[in-house]
C-alpha cells in the first residue's frame, strides 16, 4: 500500500497529455534556438581574433536557405556564362570563311580588300602552312550574309593563284588590342614581323635569329616565348626589311631543330622591352 501511495497523482494526468500540448512544448525550443545570436562571442573560439578576416564572417550572416539560394545563383550564372560563351563562338564560326592556296606575296590588307565586297570584313588572319609554300587565313564579317556571299569567290585568281573559300569550322582566335600596333611606325615593324610557332624547346635564342638571318636576312629584334605547359615555344621575328619578312614565310614544315615550323605574317609588333625601375 506504500509503494501505491508513492505514485504521483498526476500520473494519469501526464500519461494522457494532449498530444497538440506536447508538439507546444518543442516549438517552443525550436524559437528558443532561432533566437540565438551566431555571432554571440560564446560561439567564437578563444583564438578567434575580431580584428582579422576569417573567411567565414560573410557565412555566418547567412542562414543555411539564403546560403544555398546563393551558391545555386552562382553556379546557374556560370552555366549561362558558359552557354553564352558558347553561343557567341558558334556566332563567329557561322560569320567565317576559310581561304586556302593563298600566294606567299599576299598580306593580310590585299586579302580583305578582296573579300570586302562581300561585305564588312572585321578580322583577317593569314597563317602559314607547314606541308606547302602556299598559305590559308580566316576572313570575319560583320554578318552571315557576308560570310555566305563570300563561298561565291571561290576560284577568284590573287596573286598567281585562285583560292578556294570554304565555311569555316573554327573561330578566330582575337588578338589582345593592347598587342596591336598603335602608330603608323608600328603598323611599318608588323609588316617586317613574323609570327613563328611549334619551335624545338632544345632551340636557343641565338639559333633562331641564325635560322632566319642566313635564310632570309637581317633580324632587327628577336622574342622567344614558351613556357612549362606546351611542349613548343613561339617567336616574333622582326626584319630589317619588309621583303626577308615575305621570304621568311616560305620556311613554313622547315625543320628548326626537331621540328617542323610554323610562319606568318605578325598582327604585332615587337616592342622593346621596358626597363624595370630599380627596387629601393
Amino acid at each position: 500500500m506504500a509503494a501505491v501511495a508513492e505514485i504521483p497523482a498526476d500520473a494519469n494526468k501526464m500519461d494522457s497529455k494532449p498530444k497538440a500540448e506536447s508538439e507546444f512544448s518543442v516549438q517552443k525550443l525550436v524559437d528558443m534556438f532561432t533566437k540565438l545570436n551566431p555571432l554571440a562571442k560564446e560561439f567564437f573560439p578563444s583564438s578567434y581574433s575580431p580584428n582579422h578576416d576569417h573567411g567565414f564572417q560573410g557565412f555566418n550572416q547567412l542562414s543555411p536557405t539564403q546560403f544555398l539560394r546563393r551558391n545555386s545563383f552562382n553556379q546557374g550564372r556560370r552555366r549561362v556564362s558558359g552557354r553564352s560563351l558558347k553561343a557567341q563562338r558558334e556566332d563567329s564560326i557561322r560569320r567565317t570563311v576559310y581561304v586556302s592556296e593563298i600566294d606567299q606575296h599576299v598580306t593580310d590588307e590585299r586579302l580583305a580588300a578582296l573579300f570586302s565586297s562581300c561585305g564588312q570584313v572585321i578580322d583577317c588572319r593569314i597563317c602559314g602552312d607547314p606541308h606547302s609554300v602556299l598559305r590559308f587565313a580566316f576572313v570575319e564579317f560583320a554578318d552571315e550574309y557576308g560570310a555566305r556571299t563570300a563561298l561565291n569567290l571561290g576560284g577568284t585568281v590573287l596573286g598567281y593563284y585562285p583560292v578556294r573559300v570554304l565555311p569555316s569550322k573554327t573561330a578566330i582566335l582575337p588578338v589582345n588590342p593592347t598587342f596591336l600596333p598603335r602608330s603608323d611606325d608600328e603598323r611599318e615593324m608588323c609588316a617586317r614581323t613574323i609570327y613563328c610557332t611549334n619551335i624545338d624547346k632544345k632551340v636557343s635564342q641565338a639559333e633562331v635569329k641564325n635560322f632566319f638571318e642566313s635564310a632570309c636576312g637581317e633580324v632587327m629584334r628577336l622574342r622567344l616565348l614558351g613556357d612549362q605547359v606546351h611542349s613548343t615555344r613561339i617567336a616574333f621575328v622582326e626584319f630589317a626589311m619588309a621583303e626577308s619578312a615575305i621570304i621568311a614565310l616560305n620556311c613554313s614544315g622547315m625543320l628548326l631543330g626537331t621540328q617542323p615550323i610554323r610562319v606568318s605574317p605578325s598582327k604585332t609588333p615587337v616592342r622593346p622591352r621596358v626597363p624595370r625601375p630599380a627596387s629601393h
